[in-house]
Formats: C-alpha cells, sequence, structure tokens
C-alpha cells in the first residue's frame, strides 16, 4: 500500500497507508512518471485542477527510478488542499524503463484507489503521465476515466498513433522500421533523422516498449497535452475531426502550462539575475541544453569559439561535458565537478564583461523573462520551448536527444520561432563559424526579424489560451466539468 499525506513527499513507504477523511472528496488521481520534466508540468496541471477547478487531487510518485530529494523539491509547491502518495518499491535494475516500473507498479496503484473508494473518497478519473499507460486497463476495470498527460507536443501523439497503426497485431519480431518520411499535419514530412530516439530503429531495445505503449492510446477517454492551439493549428484541427470521427479519442490541447517564477525555482546564487540587470535591454543570448543535455568536449569548445567570435553578450549555463559522446546525462553534479574547468583557456577573461558563464543551473523562468534577454539557444526540451515561447523570446534550436529532434522541426518549419545552425556531417558538431552566424542572425538578421516577430505574435497567442475566453482554459474547463459529473451522476464514461 502506498504512504500518503497531504503535499508532503514521503520518500520511504511505511507499511500501512493513512487515507484522508471520508469527507474529503478525491476525485482525481495524477499518476506521475519518473524525471523532472515529466514532473514539473504535471505539478502546474495538478494546481490549476485544484485551484481553478476545486478538484481534490492525490498525486501518486513511484519509487525506484529519479531522485526523491529533486521530486520532493517539485512536489513541495502543490498547495495544500493536494495530496500525495508514493508506491512502495518493486524490482528494478540499470535496464528497468519507465513504462515496465509502471507495470510493475500496478498493484500498489489498485491497492491504492480501492482504499480511497473503501474511505469514502472514490476517483473520477486517472490521470497518467506519458509513461504510464499500463494503468489505462485498470481504470476501465475500476469504472474511472482514464486520461493521458503529455508534456510534450501534439506531434508525439501523432507520431505514438502512426506507430501504433503501422504495426497492427504484428508481433514482435515483425515490427518494422518507421518510413523515412513521415508526413505530420501541417508540417514538411518528419525524416528518419528527426525522429525520437527509440522509434527508428525497431532493434532498439525501447522499440518495443513504444509500440506497446501506443497500441493503449485508443483504450483512453482523453488526453491533456502541454501545447496550445496557435502553435500547432494543423495539428490540433487534425485531431479535433477525428474524435469527432469517433476515430480516436479527444485530444485537449492545455497548455502552455510553464512554472511560475515562484514555483520551484531555487534562489538565484549564481548572480546572473543581478548580471542581467546591468545588461541593455534586448542584448543577451542565454544558452543552455536544461539539466539533462550534454555536449562533447570538443563541441563545448566550439560553443565557446562561436560564442566569442559573434560579439554578442551571453549568459552560458556550462554542464559537464559528456566524456563518452553521450548528448544526455541526468546523473547529479559531483561537489568537485567544475564545468567551467572545461572551457577553453583564456575564455573567461576574453569574455568578460559581455559574457557570463555559471555552472549547472540558472533560474531560468526569470532569465527568460527578463528585458535584457534578446534570444535563447536550447536543446528544445518542450518544457523550455512553451517557458521561451510564453516570455516571447526567439531560439536557435540545437536538439540532443529524445523527442527534441521532432520539436525542432514543429519550432523552425511549423511555429516559426526559431532558427537552427547546421551540423557538420554525420558527426553532428556545430562549428564555430555556423554558431556565430546563427547568433548574430537571430539577434540582427533579416531571417532572425521575421522569428522575433512570430515570437511576440506566439507570446500573444500563449497568454489568450489562458484568457478566462482562452482555448486552453476552455478546454481544461470542459474536462474537469466531465469529471465532476462523473463522480456526482455515476456517468463514469466520456459522452
Amino acid at each position: 500500500m502506498a504512504a500518503m499525506t497531504n503535499s508532503a513527499y514521503d520518500a520511504s513507504p511505511p507499511s500501512s497507508t493513512e487515507l484522508p477523511p471520508p469527507s474529503r472528496l478525491h476525485q482525481v488521481v495524477v499518476l506521475a512518471s519518473s524525471g523532472a520534466g515529466h514532473l514539473i508540468p504535471l505539478v502546474e496541471l495538478v494546481r490549476r485542477l485544484a485551484v481553478d477547478h476545486g478538484l481534490a487531487v492525490t498525486v501518486v510518485t513511484l519509487t525506484g527510478m529519479s531522485n526523491p530529494a529533486t521530486d520532493a523539491a517539485v512536489l513541495a509547491s502543490l498547495p495544500a488542499s493536494v495530496a500525495t502518495a508514493v508506491l512502495p518499491a518493486v524490482s528494478v535494475d540499470d535496464d528497468t524503463h519507465t513504462i515496465e516500473l509502471v507495470r510493475r507498479s500496478l498493484p500498489h496503484l489498485r491497492a491504492l484507489m480501492e482504499g480511497l473508494r473503501g474511505g469514502g473518497s472514490p476517483a473520477a478519473a486517472l490521470v497518467c503521465d506519458f509513461f504510464g499507460t499500463a494503468a489505462l486497463p485498470l481504470a476501465a476495470e475500476l469504472g474511472v476515466q482514464g486520461f493521458v498527460f503529455l508534456p510534450n507536443s501534439l506531434a508525439m501523439i501523432y507520431i505514438m498513433r502512426y506507430t501504433a497503426e503501422l504495426h497492427g497485431g504484428a508481433a514482435a519480431g515483425e515490427y518494422r522500421d518507421l518510413p523515412d518520411q513521415l508526413p505530420l499535419p501541417g508540417a514538411p514530412a518528419l525524416r528518419h533523422a528527426d525522429l525520437p530516439d527509440g522509434f527508428g530503429d525497431r532493434t532498439d531495445p525501447t522499440y518495443a516498449y513504444h509500440v506497446e505503449e501506443a497500441r493503449r492510446y485508443g483504450g483512453a477517454n482523453g488526453f491533456l497535452v502541454n501545447s496550445f492551439e496557435e502553435l500547432e493549428t494543423a495539428m490540433a484541427e487534425s485531431f479535433k475531426r477525428d474524435a469527432e470521427d469517433g476515430a480516436f479519442p479527444p485530444v485537449f490541447p492545455v497548455g502552455p502550462i510553464v512554472r511560475s517564477s515562484s514555483s520551484g525555482e531555487e534562489a538565484d546564487e549564481s548572480g546572473c539575475l543581478e548580471w542581467l540587470d546591468s545588461q541593455p535591454e534586448g542584448s543577451v543570448v542565454y544558452v543552455s541544453f536544461g539539466s539533462g543535455g550534454a555536449l562533447s568536449v570538443e563541441q563545448t569548445a566550439e560553443l565557446a569559439a562561436g560564442l566569442e567570435a559573434s560579439g554578442q553578450r551571453f549568459l552560458w549555463v556550462v554542464r559537464m561535458p559528456s566524456l563518452d559522446g553521450a548528448s544526455n546525462n541526468f546523473a547529479e553534479m559531483d561537489d568537485k565537478d567544475d564545468p567551467l574547468a572545461w572551457l577553453p583557456e583564456g575564455f573567461l577573461e576574453r569574455t568578460s564583461g559581455r559574457g557570463l558563464a555559471v555552472a549547472a543551473w540558472a533560474p531560468q523562468v526569470r532569465v527568460l523573462a527578463h528585458p535584457a534577454t534578446a534570444a535563447f539557444v536550447t536543446h528544445c526540451g518542450w518544457n523550455s520551448v512553451l517557458e521561451s515561447v510564453a516570455a516571447g523570446v526567439p531560439m536557435a534550436a540545437w536538439p540532443l536527444y529524445a523527442e527534441q529532434r521532432v520539436n525542432a522541426v514543429i519550432l523552425t518549419e511549423v511555429a516559426g520561432v526559431a532558427l537552427r545552425p547546421a551540423a557538420r556531417g554525420g558527426g553532428g558538431l556545430v562549428a564555430r563559424e555556423e554558431i556565430a552566424a546563427a547568433v548574430r542572425e537571430l539577434l540582427n538578421g533579416e531571417k532572425g526579424s521575421a522569428v522575433r516577430c512570430r515570437a511576440r505574435e506566439l507570446r500573444e497567442a500563449a497568454a489568450r489560451a489562458w484568457s478566462p475566453e482562452g482555448s486552453s482554459r476552455r478546454a481544461l474547463a470542459e474536462v474537469a466539468g466531465k469529471w465532476k459529473a462523473a463522480l456526482v451522476d455515476g456517468n463514469r464514461t466520456i459522452a
């Protein structure tokens, strides 16, 4: 059984569960998967369900694949009315995928939900994360609505759906690779090189997991997606038509759901905000590859040289380089690690005054909202993308792993809010000359002017989406209304 508290995280599951009193109406159970990139937008969604719609919510996290301290820091920002639960540990090893962790945890989730019902607080809905659809059959069995929250783009649902349709009822040995050209509504066809990690090669160990996950999509009552209609217009319209025809469950764009400057961000010990205060308005390029992005030693040196050659002001969040060529590294930094030590000799001295390099972390939401920030060199993680869009900051798209290449296509060729520096040859190295040219173009060039204009337009569109009559606000209100009605009248199916 899971440990439950109100807006508190217990990292060590006890032997019994303390349920809330029967008077508490638990209308929604939200199952989070591992990783801050998934948990942060999920927590912000829960905040809106609780504060804006008066829903009682229990956030359920897993034991075994994420850092409890990191999870606790994110969960601490939840309203006091939100309960949290941590499921007991299950057997895992280094190769256990999050999807498999969810599957092994289902007996504990069942016990929690049955306990809520027995305590007089039945759930009307189970909302699972992108990697948690193994819980959808459990929702159906218990008679509650099963929803999926995607912290990514609408395009990712389309790719997952296409994957399921391609393979149909094929056995694992019959899986086929996704095609070299995968059409997307309103977008150029995705090239094979643009597919998310694990999708382009049927021999990849995660490929079967993705196929299995995608096949369960048809059993969902609906999808909540961290995007908004004006960002992916054609995609949103395509899903609307399919829902009306009964070809696919309803898809509700409810974004952009981004952190506020006061939720989950630590104090700025780096001093970068104070430094930005001293810079001219619209003059600084912000460079960050997220909490997991990693550049090679060679690429780190090229980036430094490119920023120096650009002549532009910059704020660079430097992480430890990858020594094995991997493009992601989610390991916690050791106290002895100094990523700034890997910068070229004399770089910090030569760029002093117009550039600032900080180690590992910066208060990104506040940096992007700062008047001095003019552009963002980004790995295209979806949280970072939406934070930049909400702030009206144009981007240089530099994808590294996961679905970031898909996001880069959306940003450059659909939304028109980013430029993309070209990589050299098959190794993917972005040369210093290309970096310098991209930065100068983004801030001062003709193509950059169009991107800057589009960034301002999307900032206004993002604000409209969450205005009182905005599309995203209305979409979330529609779903919340269905859940409330289901609990009151016993009708647990989407109309």
